[in-house]
């Protein structure tokens, strides 16, 4: 039971958080200089803190000497030791403050880097987000215009449509008004030349009516003159064939 619950627990323990990775800072002139001037005041300490060790063995022993011998030679060894560490421990103080302000030098143009580097990408971050609302605006406007020309068209044609409907009404009432005088003038000019040619017509049938009289009296002369003419052209041929006969009637009596 206890290896159960102990699997159990094992089981039901969280994973351990994955540690962050560190982001490389933006390496810039500035992170560069301040960098080489951490590495010279790093060595620099090491270098003192070396001749610090070095100076209070030497001290020590020094010591040591002196009051073994008690010889004033000894002491003032002992002092000058003494005093050769207490150099070396100002000088490292030194080199460690120096050191200090490289790495506030570092720390500074680390952050200013970041900061150049943050500002570098908010900028492009605007200017890619300001590329994709653009491209969003084209593509909702060819949208809006496709809907906005579609819903214009459409009233105007309806519009277009109440308009031509009053255009054609008015020209067809114009049209009608304007056949109707036409009719009426071309009446009126129909009645006109009716009452101009009908005293022609009446003459014209008079003188159609007149015509076979006119020519039955004109043949009548004719006939006369032709009849007279036969009467004529018989009576000769009547007298010639009397003498014809009485001649034959003398020639007996000889």
């Amino acid at each position: 039971m206890a290896v159960k619950k102990a699997k159990a627990k094992a089981k039901t323990r969280k994973a351990p958080a994955k540690k962050r990775a560190r982001k490389a800072v933006t390496t810039t002139p500035a992170v560069k200089k301040a960098e080489a001037a951490l590495t010279k005041a790093t060595k620099a300490v090491e270098a003192d803190r070396k001749a610090v060790a070095t100076a209070k063995n030497a001290a020590t022993a020094a010591k040591a000497k002196a009051a073994k011998s008690g010889k004033k030679t000894d002491k003032n060894a002992a002092k000058r030791a003494g005093n050769a560490v207490k150099r070396a421990n100002e000088k490292m103080r030194k080199s460690r403050e120096a050191m200090a302000k490289a790495k506030l030098s570092l720390s500074k143009a680390q952050v200013e880097a970041k900061i150049k580097a943050s500002e570098q990408a908010v900028k492009d971050k605007v200017a890619e987000r300001a590329k994709a609302l653009d491209d969003k605006t084209e593509a909702d406007l060819k949208k809006a215009l496709s809907a906005f020309q579609a819903r214009w068209r459409k009233k105007r044609t309806a519009a277009n449509k109440k308009k031509l409907a009053s255009i054609t009404r008015k020209l067809t009432t114009k049209h009608k008004q304007a056949a109707k005088k036409l009719e009426a003038k071309a009446k009126a000019a129909e009645k006109k030349a009716a009452k101009k040619a009908a005293p022609k017509k009446r003459k014209a049938a008079a003188k159609r009516k007149a015509a076979p009289k006119k020519a039955a009296a004109k043949k009548a002369p004719a006939k006369k003159a032709a009849a007279k003419k036969k009467a004529v052209r018989k009576a000769p041929a009547k007298r010639k064939t009397a003498a014809k006969k009485r001649a034959p009637a003398k020639r007996k009596a000889k």
